[in-house]
């Protein structure tokens, strides 16, 4: 399996646009800037950091219920929010680390077994496997 997105840039480093699609449609020439990406811009646009960011929360959030339904438990809810971290490093910048936050209903689940499924998820998700960061999680059992 494979999937796909594009990205042009158009202009200098920090005068310049460029937009984002993907293969899905999802995103159709959206904007991005330096502006949505290093500084508060206000307006709409994205950045590359932020659709990582969708990205890890979505693939956690999936895994987590598989791990979940491993131990014959169902999830009602699971809101996963990832925080990327991006610093400024010799050579330029560097994603150094992801924390998620998990709210999630899940009927039945003992704490242990909630925590063992959001251990392994966090582990075991391919967007976790493909970044070269920290990731820290808070997660809670709701009840």
């Amino acid at each position: 399996m494979k999937r796909s997105a594009s990205a042009e840039w158009k202009g200098g480093i920090k005068d310049g646009k460029g937009t984002i699609s993907t293969e899905s449609k999802v995103l159709t020439n959206t904007p991005y800037s330096f502006g949505t990406r290093f500084e508060s811009e206000s307006g709409s646009g994205t950045n590359p950091e932020e659709l990582i960011g969708a990205a890890h929360a979505g693939c956690f959030s999936m895994a987590f219920s598989g791990m979940l339904n491993a131990a014959k438990l169902t999830a009602d809810s699971i809101r996963t929010t990832a925080a990327v971290t991006v610093e400024k490093v010799e050579g330029g910048f560097a994603i150094k680390a992801v924390h998620l936050t998990v709210k999630a209903k899940v009927p039945g689940a003992t704490q242990e077994q909630f925590k063992q499924a959001a251990e392994a998820a966090k582990a075991g998700c391919p967007v976790s496997k493909v970044l070269n960061a920290k990731i820290t999680m808070e997660a809670t059992l709701e009840g």
